[in-house]
C-alpha cells in the first residue's frame, strides 16, 4: 500500500505509538509507517520526536509539543485536528504514552467524544525489566513513581506486605534512599534494579536492598541513570 493510501486509511485515527526506550532500534515496523503518514503528530518533545524520525530518515509530518503541563490545554488541538478528520499521533519522550508519562487525558477525551484510538505497541521500561528479572509475573502490581515524601514510607510498608510482585520507577536522586528505605522495611526482601535498560551502561542488580545498596555506595557512578525496582512476592 503507498503512502498516500495509509494516509487515507488513517484519516480520523487517533494513534498512540510507543518509542524506544533508550536503543533506537527497539521500534516497531508499524510505528514508522504511522509516523511516516499521520497528518500530525503530538509529541512530548519535538526535538526528541525529531531525533527519532532523523535517525530513520523520515520527513517528519508536521508536530505539535503535548506534555505532562500542556497537555490539558493542548487537548482542544488534538480534538479539533480529528474532528476535521486528520490522522493523528502521540507520541512520548520514551516508551508507550500513558504508562508513567502524559497520554492518559488526551485518550480520555478523544475515546469519550467516539473518536477511534488505535494502540501502536512497542517498548515500555517496567515490561522489559520483568522480563528479564526471573521473577514470578503471573500477578503482578505496577505503580509508576512512588511519592517523593508524603506517604512514601506508608506505601513501601504496603509493598513489603504484598503478596506479588510489584514493580514501580525511581529516579537517580533517590535510588540510595529507596535502598535504605527498603533495608529497614524488608531487610529479606529480594530487589531488582534494572538500570538504564536497552541503554550502552545497560546494568541488572539482583539481592536483599543491603546487598544491592552496597554496589551502588562502592561505585556513585552506578546510582546515575533511570531505574525499574522490582520487589519479588
Amino acid at each position: 500500500m503507498s503512502k498516500k493510501d495509509l494516509n487515507k486509511k488513517n484519516k480520523g485515527k487517533f494513534y498512540i505509538v510507543a518509542t524506544p526506550i533508550g536503543n533506537m532500534k527497539d521500534i516497531t515496523l508499524r510505528a514508522l509507517e504511522v509516523i511516516q503518514t499521520v497528518d500530525v503528530i503530538f509529541c512530548e518533545d519535538t526535538r526528541v520526536t525529531k531525533k527519532l524520525c532523523s535517525f530513520y530518515n523520515i520527513d517528519c509530518p508536521k508536530m505539535v509539543s503535548l506534555n505532562a503541563r500542556t497537555e490539558e490545554r493542548k487537548i482542544p488541538q488534538v480534538i479539533s485536528a480529528l474532528s476535521e478528520n486528520y490522522s493523528v499521533a502521540y507520541l512520548s519522550d520514551a516508551g508507550t504514552p500513558g504508562i508513567s508519562d502524559p497520554g492518559v487525558r488526551v485518550v480520555a477525551e478523544a475515546r469519550k467524544l467516539g473518536f477511534e484510538v488505535v494502540s501502536v505497541p512497542g517498548p515500555s521500561a517496567f515490561v522489559s525489566a520483568l522480563s528479564v528479572a526471573g521473577i514470578a509475573t503471573d500477578k503482578f502490581c505496577f505503580y509508576g513513581f512512588l511519592p517523593q515524601k508524603k506517604g512514601r514510607e506508608k506505601l513501601l510498608k504496603e509493598f513489603a506486605n504484598t503478596k506479588h510482585t510489584v514493580v514501580f520507577y525511581e529516579s537517580s536522586h533517590r535510588i540510595v534512599k529507596l535502598l535504605k528505605q527498603l533495608q529497614e522495611i524488608a531487610p529479606e526482601k529480594q530487589v531488582t534494579v534494572a538500570k538504564e535498560l536497552t541503554k550502552i551502561h545497560e546494568q541488572v542488580l539482583q539481592g536483599t536492598p543491603a546487598e544491592v545498596l552496597e554496589i551502588f555506595e562502592q561505585d556513585p557512578q552506578k546510582q546515575k541513570g533511570e531505574f525499574t525496582v522490582i520487589l519479588s512476592a
